[in-house]
């Protein structure tokens, strides 16, 4: 089966503040130390997730840190990013041919056909998207049936707490944070109800040599477009 033809695409908002913030973290991403950077990759690696064989949309793929891991398995990868200080490195990292690149604000509609894609996976995303409503919809309508949507972002109790991604400036040795929004477990649970999905899992992680007491530091969610609601 051929892939889907899918154009580079830039989002409107080309000053926007985060993908600034993303660019300018692009150089240092990989060598900070950073726990909830690699408490993801290590969850998704344990994700129920049908990859080989698949076509798998990435949202969010920054500098391709997961990119090179479902490159590995799935049958192609289409990893879009609104950072194109981040794209660049993915680019350097990943080279397989059945991986493509593209710039896209998952804010804005994606340029991605229906029923084109076996799994979408996001990766600490949408704790930069205000409204998580289109961000279903467009999952459920680019998934083909028995599809899946895998969603893994910082802990609700963590930002509750003042939890927030940021860097610190290599130049100035300031310390940036990215621009936020906050949502509560049941967003992430119903966003994907409501946009006719079927809940299949959550999650609730946290690294091993974490302090006791600490809430979490990530949540995920698995979502199945289940072809049976449909009468298929």
């Amino acid at each position: 089966m051929s892939e889907p033809s899918v154009p580079s695409y830039a989002g409107s908002d080309s000053a926007d503040e985060i993908a600034r913030a993303y660019d300018h973290w692009a150089s240092s991403y990989d060598a900070d130390q950073n726990a909830t950077r690699d408490l993801d990759a290590h969850v998704l690696r344990r994700a129920p997730l049908a990859l080989p064989g698949s076509d798998v949309l990435e949202l969010g793929c920054g500098t391709g840190k997961n990119t090179v891991w479902l490159a590995a398995v799935a049958r192609s990868v289409l990893a879009v990013d609104f950072s194109l200080g981040m794209l660049a490195r993915a680019r350097e990292r990943v080279a397989d041919p059945h991986v493509r690149f593209a710039q896209q604000d998952v804010r804005h509609p994606w340029r991605v056909p229906d029923d084109t894609m076996d799994v979408v996976v996001g990766n600490l995303v949408l704790e930069h998207v205000s409204d998580l409503a289109p961000i279903y919809s467009e999952a459920a309508r680019v998934l083909r049936w028995n599809g899946q949507l895998w969603l893994c972002e910082l802990h609700p109790e963590r930002q509750r707490r003042g939890g927030q991604a940021h860097f610190i400036d290599t130049a100035t040795g300031a310390t940036t944070h990215v621009p936020a929004f906050q949502h509560t477990v049941s967003e992430y649970v119903n966003g994907g109800i409501a946009a006719g999905l079927t809940l299949r899992a959550v999650g609730e992680w946290l690294e091993d040599d974490a302090a006791p007491g600490v809430p979490p530091r990530l949540l995920s969610v698995l979502f199945r477009k289940e072809a049976f609601e449909h009468g298929t």
